[in-house]
């Protein structure tokens, strides 16, 4: 390198903003600027402040890092500096930090060909190095050192234990900047729990710490970024939890009433439930199955095993109609509902295949799972083409839940009136479930959610047990939004665009 090239290099490692703009040709938002500069900062005069970025979805959060990182290579690459960097998972997310963190070194004229790679998971530029480690909780990362930067991506989903027992560690004797990056989740987490930390300490010595951005703020300077927000509005509803978390950075509880009132009063519809189809329109059958009782073989309407034991799970039947919208997913109406305990399966396959006729089912969606698999078996040799089995396990009721939330939110899912209600007692039944249901995200970036009523659960004004089985029916209406109801022939699935899903470099 000549000394002109060593002076201009020089130079631009005293601006860290014209060091990525002259080197990649990429102008950092205003925004993301003013926390390079703080990090940097920080490293640069040995501060070892802890800084808590939480940024919303898709809005340039890994570019940023990847950037920072480049730089900080380069300016420290005389020193034996090591910075560590910790994901929530190895594959993909600390193998997607390595990706970009070479695209950007190979992209910037200034550190293009001057760097190289160590043992899959260290990059080296001079005696400067970063490492990659996964925050899995099975993972062995104890014993590395982070002498300038500690950095936890997606902190909200790196356990606490983890965090405090082998990652926090590695800084404990070198004063190292650490640098906690995440987007909202519950308020449980290692990022809430730092976040919180910062902000204490802002008030104590008046040095930011802390910047928490929401897609507002994002969509200021990038309009193309409130349109995409406004598309997951209106599909979700702004109230619904992935909304407010991954785009407003608003923490939510980890647990509790899964339907407070408003969420309920959202489902009030005007229309009026029905005995029969009305002519054009589209009906769909909701099926949660329960186990069926031999000892009630003379009772097809399976009266008396519910008379010998009210409270015991019952197979329940929602009928929905629905509309599609010009643009959009379907809302769907409660007109009727059903309610069996104890029939025998053979006894309900043929009450089920007349109701199917009835109400010239397009699709029937079925609880598939354990005893279910038997009579969705027999629905879907009777009715080709037109059954959808679920089957539930942890993961796919955790999705069932969360897309019934976004149904809800998004008023696409709407009761009949009251004052009008053919079944009076199903719709009190069904509201009362909707009022014990609770839920619990469990940790992780799976964002598994447990939810139902709890077993056990009594209702306060009569004493009687409580179960969800309407309201699992009404939540199978999700299984449809795939369905092109608006056009006639052979259903077919259309993907929605995920909202979690990271654009590459823009998160």
């Amino acid at each position: 390198m000549s000394d002109e090239e060593t002076l201009a290099m020089q130079t631009l490692l005293s601006a860290p903003l014209e060091f990525i703009r002259q080197g990649t040709g990429i102008r950092l938002r205003a925004y993301q600027r003013e926390v390079a500069l703080a990090v940097i900062d920080s490293v640069l005069r040995r501060r070892g402040l802890r800084f808590v970025v939480v940024f919303p979805r898709q809005s340039g959060k890994n570019e940023l890092q990847a950037q920072i990182e480049a730089y900080l290579l380069a300016v420290l690459h005389g020193e034996d500096a090591e910075m560590v960097k910790v994901s929530p998972t190895w594959k993909p997310q600390s193998l997607n930090a390595m990706r970009r963190l070479k695209r950007v070194l190979e992209k910037n004229t200034l550190t293009r060909g001057r760097w190289g790679k160590e043992h899959g998971y260290i990059f080296r530029l001079g005696r400067a190095r970063a490492l990659f480690f996964s925050g899995e909780p099975t993972s062995h990362i104890v014993g590395a050192t982070a002498s300038t930067l500690l950095q936890v991506d997606e902190a909200q989903d790196v356990g606490i234990e983890k965090y405090d027992k082998e990652i926090a560690p590695m800084a404990a004797s070198t004063n190292a900047t650490r640098v906690f990056w995440g987007t909202a989740w519950t308020s449980q987490t290692l990022l809430a729990r730092e976040l919180r930390a910062a902000r204490a300490a802002e008030q104590s010595d008046g040095v930011r710490r802390a910047w928490v951005l929401n897609a507002e703020a994002v969509s200021a300077e990038v309009p193309a970024y409130g349109r995409f927000v406004a598309e997951q509005v209106a599909r979700l509803g702004r109230s619904h939890p992935l909304v407010r978390t991954q785009f407003f950075s608003e923490e939510i509880d980890g647990g509790g009433g899964m339907f407070p009132p408003e969420r309920i009063a959202r489902t009030s519809g005007t229309h009026l439930p029905l005995d029969d189809p009305r002519p054009g329109a589209t009906y769909a059958l909701l099926l949660d199955v329960a186990g069926e009782d031999e000892a009630a073989g003379g009772d097809p309407t399976g009266q008396a095993a519910a008379l010998a034991n009210p409270r015991r799970d019952a197979t329940a039947l929602t009928v929905v109609s629905v509309t599609p919208a010009p643009a959009g997913l379907p809302v769907y109406r409660c007109v009727a509902r059903r309610q069996w305990v104890g029939v025998r399966h053979a006894e309900l396959f043929q009450t089920l295949l007349g109701l199917a006729h009835h109400w010239s089912a397009r699709r029937i969606v079925i609880d598939a799972t354990g005893v279910g698999a038997g009579l969705a078996s027999f629905l879907s040799r009777a009715l080709p083409g037109r059954v959808i089995p679920f089957t539930f396990s942890a993961a796919s009721k955790s999705k069932l839940g969360w897309d019934f939330l976004a149904l809800v939110d998004a008023g696409r899912w709407q009761e009949p009136a009251a004052a009008a209600t053919r079944f009076p007692v199903l719709t009190a039944d069904f509201q009362r479930q909707l009022t014990f249901c609770q839920y619990e995200v469990l940790p992780g970036p799976e964002r598994h959610m447990r939810w139902g009523v709890p077993d056990g659960t009594r209702d306060p004004a009569s004493g009687e047990l409580l179960h969800d089985d309407l309201l699992i029916s009404a939540a199978l209406a999700t299984v449809l939004d795939g369905l092109p109801w608006a056009a006639s022939g052979p259903a077919g699935i259309v993907r929605a665009r995920d909202p979690l899903e990271e654009m590459d470099g823009k998160r």
